[in-house]
């Protein structure tokens, strides 16, 4: 499928950065081959063309790839979830078509290696921030469908979140982990999740580090380049570990296993959780709740 947005050699330039490697596994991906100079396109912030005489840059193919990720997930979702009303649907596909999952999956395509960012953007840690990264495989979803049509960019889609749309579909009415814990921990009596944030770095480059805490035991801990992000990773790290509670019981609930006993301490089950990610936290500075 040819394409208006092809650019040929005005990018030249940025070969100090190939797309060909990268170009290959779309196309093995998606089952079809990615023009590589929209490809090229596509990697490009408004920062580095602004930088280098006003080059085309990546924002008309996010702007389409957005609506083509957004058509697939909810046609995805319509046919999976036939018996659920348009507002849970809504939901759902809130928690696959956003900018901390979008962010995630580009991670694991390592989409900042190849990205194409002013000085500025470049010394502030562009190439892992979030809103970034999310623009970007927005704009490269874009850059598939006009090579390939929607077959092509759908394979791309379904690689990339199809993990994260069966997930969403067991998180609670929230659809996001902070929430999700929250509910997970009100039905077992489990007490309120807080959440203790430290952080480290200069300004412009700060990290994030959280912990989730219930019922006074460290359950999770995560890291971020904003207190949201980390919060929600340490959130879902002790989501899954009141999870595992609730799998490993023995007949009686996650509630007769994660309830707090009369004397104020968690139940074994609990405090074995809490043992065994209090380790994992243990080289996290000492912080304040949020």
């Amino acid at each position: 499928m040819s394409s208006p947005e092809s650019t040929g050699s005005s990018q030249d330039d940025a070969a100090q950065r190939p797309v060909d490697g990268f170009a290959a596994h779309l196309a093995e991906v998606s089952g079809a081959p990615v023009d590589e100079p929209l490809l090229l396109r596509a990697l490009t912030h408004r920062s580095y063309a602004y930088e280098n005489g006003g080059l085309p840059n990546n924002e008309r193919l996010e702007f389409l790839g957005d609506s083509v990720l957004g058509l697939v997930v909810t046609d995805t979702l319509y046919a999976a979830h036939p018996d659920l009303p348009e507002g849970q649907l809504a939901k759902l596909r809130a928690a696959v078509v956003n900018m901390r999952a979008l962010a995630e999956v580009a991670r694991t395509l390592g989409l900042g290696e190849h990205l194409l960012l002013g000085r500025g953007e470049e010394s502030t840690g562009g190439r892992d921030k979030a809103s970034i990264l999310a623009d970007t495989m927005e704009a490269v979803i874009g850059t598939v469908y006009l090579s390939a049509g929607m077959p092509a960019a759908a394979a791309l889609v379904h690689h990339l979140l199809d993990p994260l749309m069966a997930q969403s579909a067991t998180m609670g009415a929230g659809l996001d982990w902070k929430t999700s814990l929250q509910e997970l921990a009100a039905a077992s009596s489990a007490g309120v999740p807080e959440y203790r944030v430290n952080e480290e770095g200069p300004d412009h480059q700060k990290t994030f580090h959280a912990e989730a805490v219930v019922g006074e035991q460290v359950l999770g801990s995560g890291s971020g380049r904003s207190k949201k992000e980390a919060e929600q990773r340490a959130a879902e790290v002790a989501w899954r570990a009141l999870t595992a509670a609730a799998a490993a019981a023995d007949g009686d609930g996650l509630v007769a296993h994660t309830q707090t006993r009369a004397d104020g301490h968690p139940a074994p089950a609990l405090a074995a959780l809490a043992d065994e990610d209090e380790a994992d936290a243990a080289d996290l500075p000492a912080g304040s709740p949020s």
